[in-house]
């Protein structure tokens, strides 16, 4: 609980609603979501270690060097409260975070609500990422080298929404609260990870979220995941950017709603 700064909220006795960030981000990103849900449901965030108030003491190279380790995360909240059938709702990475989780221990979970996934960001025969091999490694020497350059760069862009620059200022300020050696890492195995196989095992109800114009995910990658999630839904949003969480706060609400 201390470790992953977990937060509860919402109805003692409601069905478990857990909300899950992205990369450089931590639970602040679904402040604008997550109390639309509180009146029925028992909603629990979290950051993951090396975001947000979580204990940087506890991060360990060898554990977060797949996105199992993260994984491993939500099931220890979940087995710490005790959550069976809980909601999901993973964004961007944690999209893929939770397959893992759902897949591990389905009993769980009763459902997946991913929002801007992606299996895989780089081109691969037959399937679009959005990124060539060679803007994966460039991205992450650049981040590696300046981490608060890149941050300031690549935010706005992740975004999207230039009309609204206070966007854009907001992820560049989750990115820069991020422990840079932490986020570097934490940016590898997001980046540099294929989760495509582990998408037809995704044993639970699934809405996928796929927002307009996203550089970082796709529409072909929303696609692809519904294509391959048995029974999926997908679901085109109007919303443009990478971040429908923070951009388009009540289109996210209603999509998630209208599939619970």
């Amino acid at each position: 609980m201390v470790r992953n700064n977990v937060r509860i909220t919402g109805r003692p006795d409601g069905r478990p609603m857990v909300f899950a960030h992205g990369f450089g981000c931590d639970q602040n990103m679904w402040r604008l979501v997550a109390p639309a849900f509180e009146d029925d449901h028992r909603v629990v965030l979290f950051d993951y270690v090396g975001s947000g108030d979580s204990d940087l003491s506890a991060y360990s190279p060898e554990r977060y060097s797949s996105l199992q380790g993260y994984a491993q995360d939500i099931l220890d909240i979940c087995a710490e409260l005790d959550l069976t059938d809980a909601v999901f709702v993973g964004h961007s990475v944690s999209a893929m975070i939770g397959a893992l989780a759902a897949t591990r221990e389905p009993a769980r979970f009763g459902a997946l609500v991913m929002v801007g996934p992606s299996p895989r960001y780089i081109d691969d025969e037959g399937y679009v990422g959005g990124f060539t091999a060679a803007d994966i490694e460039e991205l992450l020497e650049s981040l590696d080298s300046n981490y608060l350059g890149w941050s300031g760069a690549m935010a706005p862009v992740i975004m999207g929404n230039p009309e609204r620059p206070e966007l854009g200022a907001e992820l560049t300020n989750s990115f820069c609260r991020t422990d840079p050696d932490i986020a570097k890492r934490f940016a590898t195995v997001t980046f540099m990870s294929d989760n495509r196989a582990d998408l037809s095992r995704v044993p639970v109800r699934c809405l996928i979220l796929q927002c307009s114009e996203d550089v970082i995910a796709p529409v072909e990658v929303g696609t692809f995941v519904h294509k391959h999630i048995p029974g999926s839904e997908l679901v085109l949003m109007r919303a443009t950017g990478h971040c429908p969480n923070l951009s388009a706060p009540e289109e996210t609400v209603s999509a998630i709603r209208a599939f619970l």
